[in-house]
């Protein structure tokens, strides 16, 4: 009955994952910058004169229409790339105050399904909103809301999502076959000392080697203890490189399904809102299974920090306004210093989860600005990516248990292997690569494909790996709290990122300069990451609650 009741909160988180990474590949990494753009676009006109439409050029050929495109947003000029990359920094920064509201909430195992339900709804809603707003209709500029808050809907209810993945790990049967045996040492350790208490003095001198053969096995507290935190962060990584497979075979068939429409209109900004809002609709049907399989209050067990009141001694305005006091006091030196593991992994995340998602928006961009690739052909690039992820997310598991390597060490590894992509773009200033170059330093629309397969094989790897690694660096009892601070890190640096890339582009004209930031911001992240000692950081969540609940903090 239990495994039949893990099998099915495991089939619900999944068929969330499945549900909501569908919007994350189709809309917020590929169709929603390129709508955005085109709606810009649609609404501006051509630089420096700023008199002549910039939707006159549709029928130009692509060789000649290497020229900017602004929209006018209020008494300012912006580059049309540039608008959806502010878009885009406006939302991240809205979804982290909106995080760090909800997370304690989220730690309630009452209210932590419905919280996760709620925000589905909105980004769902929000991103179907699409479909019927025109780029011609005066109210375009709408389009930005909703992007905006179905952003925010998917990043707040991911945090609830991601706030099951500890209880889920430690139900998994290798682990709780790990814990029994643990505790089973531990019952035989205790008995054989109360035996011992119980013989003859003149025989206590002998009775370790005397007793030991006829009670059992010798026993290895520490090797078992070894062996079930080994069990743990293995099935952490497991079932979180799942829920990354998931979502991304999701999206990759709602690719397939929205390359038909593209391709027959041709890349039409209708095209693009329908692809969105498929996006929105696909995310609400397979957020039903959920509903009904992930488990309430009444079907849960998992512990709960000794800060939380009781559910008759609070409301959501105390407990949100208490959640901003907790976030201050979570980010207290006092408190860095006890998790000081725990802050190190979170200052490397807030430079890395800015280089993996600014690449995305930044390559689909410059693919379509400077490369002047056609929307199918983004698309197509759009499928070949998560495809390659499921891939690396399967597969890595699989070299990581074949070359013993530890996660902190596959999570080096593979950002090693993503800062050559944007240095690879750097080499397109080289005068080799320009003027009649055919190949090289990202400089054509075939090196995208292949970048495409080789960013995605470690991107999927990259985010199963990163939630799984942060997973073992958690306080027990307040997961939804820590991943709301560990979306806070990855929405703050995604805030600065897109803002960087967007002045980038609109002070120079050129967006390929943005790839010498990337590298920066990748590589800074590398020796910040190797500091961190996951064993010592596992030790002192442990002792930083059980410290709270005896001090009654």
């Amino acid at each position: 009955m239990m495994s039949a009741t893990y099998k099915q909160r495991l089939r619900g988180w999944l068929s969330y994952a499945f549900a909501s990474e569908a919007f994350v590949v189709v809309s917020l990494t590929l169709f929603l910058p390129i709508c955005l753009e085109q709606f810009a676009r649609d609404n501006g006109f051509l630089q420096p004169e700023k008199t002549q439409s910039c939707s006159s050029l549709s029928g130009v050929a692509p060789e000649n229409a290497d020229v900017r495109c602004a929209v006018k947003i209020g008494w300012l000029w912006i580059d049309t790339a540039s608008f959806s990359l502010y878009v885009y920094s406006i939302s991240v920064a809205l979804q982290a105050l909106t995080v760090i509201s909800m997370g304690s909430i989220a730690d309630r195992s009452s209210y932590r399904k419905p919280l996760l339900l709620t925000f589905a709804a909105i980004g769902a809603f929000s991103a179907s909103l699409f479909l019927p707003l025109s780029s011609t209709s005066p109210l375009w500029m709408v389009s930005a809301l909703f992007a905006i808050l179905a952003n925010v809907g998917f990043g707040a209810s991911v945090v609830a999502m991601n706030a099951y993945l500890p209880s889920l790990a430690k139900d998994s049967p290798e682990v709780v076959q790990a814990y029994s045996e643990l505790t089973s040492s531990s019952e035989n350790r205790d008995g054989n000392a109360a035996l011992a208490t119980s013989i003859d003095p003149e025989l206590e001198s002998s009775s370790e080697e005397a007793s030991d053969p006829l009670l059992g096995h010798p026993v290895h507290p520490v090797t078992s203890q070894a062996t079930y935190t080994a069990a743990l962060s293995r099935a952490t990584s497991r079932i979180s490189s799942l829920g990354i497979a998931s979502g991304y075979g999701a999206g990759i068939i709602l690719l397939l399904v929205a390359l038909i429409p593209v391709t027959r209109l041709h890349g039409s900004t209708f095209s693009l809102r329908l692809a969105i809002g498929l996006s929105g609709i696909w995310w609400a049907l397979f957020s039903i299974p959920a509903a009904l399989w992930l488990p309430n209050a009444s079907n849960i067990d998992e512990p709960e920090s000794g800060s939380i009141k009781s559910d008759d001694d609070w409301t959501f305005g105390s407990e949100i306004a208490a959640a901003w006091k907790r976030l201050g006091v979570m980010l207290r030196w006092r408190e860095i210093k006890r998790l000081k593991n725990t802050f190190r992994y979170l200052a490397a995340w807030f430079l890395l989860s800015d280089g993996f998602t600014t690449i995305t928006s930044t390559a689909i961009l410059f693919g379509k600005t400077t490369l002047h690739m056609q929307a199918s052909s983004l698309v197509l690039i759009g499928a070949i990516t998560p495809f390659s992820g499921i891939i690396g997310s399967l597969v890595s598991p699989i070299l990581q248990r074949k070359f013993m390597w530890s996660n902190l060490h596959v999570l080096v590894l593979l950002v090693m292997m993503v800062s050559l992509i944007p240095a690879y773009g750097c080499l397109g200033f080289l005068p080799i690569f320009k003027g009649t170059a055919r190949f090289g330093g990202l400089t054509t629309q075939g090196e995208m494909f292949g970048l495409a397969v080789y960013f995605g094989f470690a991107y999927g790897a990259f985010q199963s790996y990163a939630r799984a690694f942060y997973a073992e660096l958690l306080p027990p009892g307040e997961e939804a709290r820590w991943y709301g601070l560990f979306s806070i890190t990855d929405k703050s640096s995604s805030f600065v990122g897109p803002l960087i890339v967007g002045l980038i582009a609109d002070s120079t004209g050129n967006i390929r300069y943005a790839f010498f930031f990337l590298v920066f911001m990748l590589w800074a992240a590398v020796p910040v990451l190797l500091s961190v000692d996951v064993d010592k950081g596992r030790q002192d969540a442990k002792d930083y609650i059980s410290r709270r609940t005896l001090v009654g903090e």
